[in-house]
């Protein structure tokens, strides 16, 4: 049997560890040949590949980025793109896709597995952790401890001249990275997506933490959106997949405090760096098991499914579950790590 094997969408620490145990087990339990798409879906609706063996995922595990390339084509989008796609895994005489991406990479899968026939076994990805139909996806962890990593040395330099320190972080429509990485740093207002923020509530919250002496920190997820407002856009422009281009919230939102306090208030935008280098020892682990049970999935021929977390077990579910909705912070949660706010 020979295997494609593709990632898609933003780069996400992790995504080396996966292609690694996919291919060590396919090759040495099981016989399989591999083949390498380029950059996502590109690959096979252009047939670019590249060589996949054991010898060339030797010294990948630790490695961020992702070997195979990476982009957010949309085949579904080309003019006869499926066929395309057809066309050349038949030539390249692929018998199944594992694909590795998170919502719209899988909701590609879905598409071509679900009414095209192509044979696909999805891995979920995203270092948003939105996806559902599973507790974690790996890169989340990893983007987690980078955000708070920022966040406490951002403690110091807001303290030294006491001013307003705005963290902005990655999170389109959920808030799992500002939630987790405020609460683990101590930051003293968290804005998500799922919860409209009050502009004036947020400056009470900051005036309040002046009054103890101490400068207040404000982690706010790049979708946030105020009550009365829409959502910041850095510009109108779409990516194939309809998404506009997200970041700004956190300088207008600097910009509102300032004027509205009279406190000195600065922006940090974290952004790719989220999700840039060294994998986390706990997403090596959780992209490593993954790629060990896509693999088998592929084995028994149990195609148009998704492994994933339940647990500490990986269990099969199908794709379309995980590409259904997406996986959001719950309000009691949220509600929960408020006595932290102000």
């Amino acid at each position: 049997m020979r295997v494609g094997v593709l990632t898609g969408g933003g780069d996400c620490p992790g995504l080396n560890a996966v292609i690694r145990a996919i291919v060590r087990k396919g090759v040495q339990e099981y016989g399989y040949d591999f083949t390498g798409f380029r950059d996502g879906w590109r690959g096979p609706l252009e047939g670019a590949t590249v060589r996949l063996d054991i010898p060339a995922v030797r010294g990948i595990l630790p490695r961020g980025g992702t070997i195979l390339g990476s982009s957010r084509t949309n085949p579904l989008h080309e003019e006869d793109g499926i066929d395309r796609i057809k066309e050349h895994i038949a030539e390249l005489e692929v018998d199944a896709i594992i694909t590795i991406g998170g919502e719209d990479t899988l909701g590609v899968a879905t598409v071509l597995s679900d009414e095209h026939g192509v044979p696909c076994v999805g891995v979920p990805k995203t270092i948003d952790n939105d996806l559902s139909a599973t507790d974690y996806t790996f890169g989340f962890d990893t983007a987690v401890n980078i955000a708070t990593e920022a966040i406490d040395r951002l403690h110091t330099t807001a303290e030294s001249h006491m001013r307003v320190l705005v963290v902005e972080v990655m999170g389109r429509h959920a808030g799992w990275i500002a939630l987790h990485s405020g609460l683990a740093g101590g930051a003293n207002v968290i804005l998500i997506p799922e919860q409209p923020f009050d502009v004036e509530q947020v400056c009470t919250w900051v005036t309040s933490r002046f009054r103890a002496s101490y400068a207040p920190i404000v982690v706010v997820a790049e979708g946030a959106t105020p009550r009365e407002g829409d959502m910041i856009l850095k510009d109108q422009s779409l990516d194939s997949f309809g998404h506009v281009r997200l970041s700004g919230v956190g300088e207008w939102l600097a910009k509102e405090i300032e004027k509205r306090t009279g406190k000195e208030a600065r922006t940090t935008v974290l952004g790719h760096v989220q999700r840039g280098g060294t994998p986390s020892a706990f997403d090596r682990w959780l992209a490593t098991r993954f790629g060990l049970h896509a693999i088998d999935c592929v084995r028994d021929r149990d195609f148009g499914k998704m492994v994933s977390l339940r647990g500490t077990d990986i269990v099969r579910v199908p794709i379309a579950d995980a590409t259904s909705r997406l996986k959001t912070v719950d309000p009691k949660l949220y509600e929960e790590v408020g006595v932290f706010f102000g």
